[in-house]
């Protein structure tokens, strides 16, 4: 069995009830502030890998009226949830992506979706022609902190089904290599903005605020808590 069947089996939803439902507003907003930093107004977008699609329900509010937004997913759970936001412009469907053949798009949406492939460099070359312009999440999980502590790395893998843990270096070489033109990249706080039970986390919201403040690199290779957000082609 693939790892990659916890999506389809129900696994992941016992480890994320809600899809991470939480934090859509804010990826819409750090993705919406990019598009407008880059003067970018796609009429169609897809997501691939979309969840429960509140990210795409979310970015709806912030794009032009006549954008047609899609999403995919492989898992039954998910869509079954993503189903509840479909409305005349934005659709979700259950399947894969990458052998559907839709056609393309003036932009992807691939979120927080790389780390839990085992082959995310196929997963990259088969999506390269199916849009004009990507929009990729990446958690920045490798850090000092994560690998020195116990288990650090090992908890991101079993709470967030992490196959795989970047950094800003490997995040955008991995897309070079795969044959995309990177326009941008920049990092979001989600450990600064997201609320959070974990006391560890809690613990190091004001070193990381207090250091990427200093640098903003070796803050987030040094103590993580951050995504990248990348604009490529």
């Amino acid at each position: 069995m693939s790892l990659e069947d916890i999506y389809r089996s129900g696994t992941y939803q016992d480890l994320a009830p809600s899809w991470h439902v939480e934090e859509s507003a804010g990826k819409a907003e750090e993705i919406a502030r990019l598009l407008r930093s880059h003067q970018l107004a796609p009429h169609t977008v897809c997501e691939v890998g979309c969840g429960a699609a509140e990210v795409l329900r979310q970015l709806q509010l912030k794009l032009p009226g006549d954008c047609e937004l899609i999403g995919y997913d492989v898992s039954p759970q998910a869509i079954e949830l993503a189903r509840l936001r479909e409305n005349e412009r934005l659709h979700v469907y259950l399947g894969d992506f990458r052998t559907d053949d839709t056609g393309s798009y003036d932009m992807l949406l691939v979120l927080d979706v790389l780390e839990h492939l085992e082959d995310y460099f196929a997963f990259l070359r088969s999506l390269r022609a199916r849009g004009t312009y990507k929009v990729f999440f990446f958690p920045l999980d490798l850090s000092v902190q994560s690998v020195i502590r116990p288990h650090g790395l090992l908890h991101t893998r079993d709470a967030y089904a992490h196959l795989h843990y970047f950094t800003k270096e490997t995040a955008v070489r991995a897309l070079q290599d795969t044959g995309y033109e990177v326009l941008d990249a920049v990092y979001t706080a989600d450990a600064l903005n997201s609320r959070t039970d974990e006391l560890g986390r809690r613990l190091l919201k004001v070193p990381r605020k207090v250091a990427f403040a200093l640098n903003h690199d070796l803050a987030v290779h040094l103590l993580g808590g951050y995504r990248l957000l990348v604009l490529a082609r």
